[in-house]
């Protein structure tokens, strides 16, 4: 059975991963301007439902929102804590961007950034006597290659054994957050600590930062330079416009020769080394040690960033951010209005709910 036959039948079968398929073929086929603007509108609906949650449980959404605006736009501070925040989401959300545009369904980050953040520490802990540049640069530079060995093995196990990369990815983020765990319980745990976390890094080993008095660290630069990297390589590469016919039409594709194999094996092995380079950033320069549990579910938003980006690296970057103000301004609103911090969820799953909607009648109108 061919892959477009393989995927004919799965999206009639109703799956979760036959479903994600049908969305990302559903945003590579329709008009970026168009399904930009259904995003927006959904973006909107969904504050616009959660401003009525948070009437019915007796508070003023108007206030509430202010009060996130505030802790997000408040002080120097609370700004470059939001850009920290939204660092992980980008650099992840660009590499799931580029293989959802491929129809390459990678939901693997979270287990990338896990990887990733071993490495990075590994080194930032085992290389002291050199110097804190080429700390950096070493440790940055393993978690990527751990992020892209983490994900260059769930796309040779779909291409050897024919597992759905789904399937692969999906799995292997458990594995991954487990050897975190394993990892800190064994060499690499701080002896004594009341919880798994590696010993405090070495300052030579902490990212630089950009503005004096915050914790404003340069993953937000890296993750702006993945922004344009990733736009060039889509559309301004041979490799890119590999990836817009292999995700346009697979047919296509090998009729005009191209290597599927071999641009998938790429395009995962490049998503991996973005989120392996998002886990190092965090654990260099954010929490300066490596902790169990510190991703958050970073690798599993980074899927819905990109969906709601229409799987175009430029709009990622929005994108990001809109996930990482959310969060950021979170505790503020809960501090000054009372409204739960839990609330960005809902708004971030009603927004994933009305964008995908959005995406099925943009899509459906076309068809009309």
């Amino acid at each position: 059975m061919t892959t477009a036959e393989r995927n004919t039948g799965d999206s009639k079968s109703g799956s979760p991963a036959a479903m994600l398929d049908h969305t990302v073929r559903l945003l590579t086929a329709s008009d970026g301007l168009r399904t930009f603007l259904l995003a927006c509108a959904a973006i909107g609906l969904a504050l616009a439902v959660t401003g009525l949650l948070i009437l019915v449980a007796g508070k003023n959404p108007i206030a509430a929102y202010w009060a996130l605006i505030k802790g997000v736009t408040g002080t120097t501070g609370r700004f470059a804590f939001a850009l920290n925040k939204s660092t992980p989401y980008i650099l992840a959300g660009v590499g799931v961007a580029l293989c959802f545009r491929a129809k390459v369904i990678n939901i693997g980050a979270e287990g990338q950034i896990a990887v990733g953040a071993i490495a990075a520490t590994w080194i930032a802990l085992n290389m002291l006597a050199l110097p804190p540049v080429l700390q950096v640069t070493l440790a940055l530079a393993a978690g990527a290659t751990g992020g892209a060995a983490w994900s260059a093995l769930a796309a040779i196990i779909r291409l050897k054994r024919g597992v759905h990369e789904v399937l692969c990815t999906l799995l292997l983020n458990f594995v991954g957050v487990l050897l975190v765990s394993e990892a800190l319980h064994g060499r690499m745990g701080e002896a004594g600590a009341g919880f798994p976390q590696s010993p405090l890094l070495e300052r030579s080993a902490w990212l630089p930062n950009l503005l004096p008095d915050t914790d404003l660290h340069i993953g937000i630069v890296f993750a702006i330079l993945a922004v344009i990297g990733g736009y060039i390589l889509l559309w301004r590469t041979t490799f890119g416009f590999r990836l817009r016919v292999m995700g346009a039409s697979p047919k296509a594709a090998n009729y005009a020769g191209i290597a599927a194999p071999r641009c998938m094996l790429g395009v995962m092995t490049l998503a991996g080394a973005l989120a392996g380079f998002a886990g190092s950033i965090e654990v260099l320069g954010v929490h300066y040690r490596l902790i169990e549990g510190f991703s958050a579910g970073f690798g599993f938003n980074a899927v819905a960033v990109a969906l709601i980006a229409s799987i175009n690296p430029i709009a990622v970057f929005p994108a990001g951010l809109f996930f990482g103000f959310l969060e950021a301004g979170a505790l503020a609103m809960q501090r000054e209005v009372g409204v739960p911090s839990s609330l960005v969820f809902v708004i971030q799953g009603l927004t994933m709910v009305f964008v995908l909607c959005a995406i099925g009648i943009g899509a459906r109108a076309q068809r009309v």
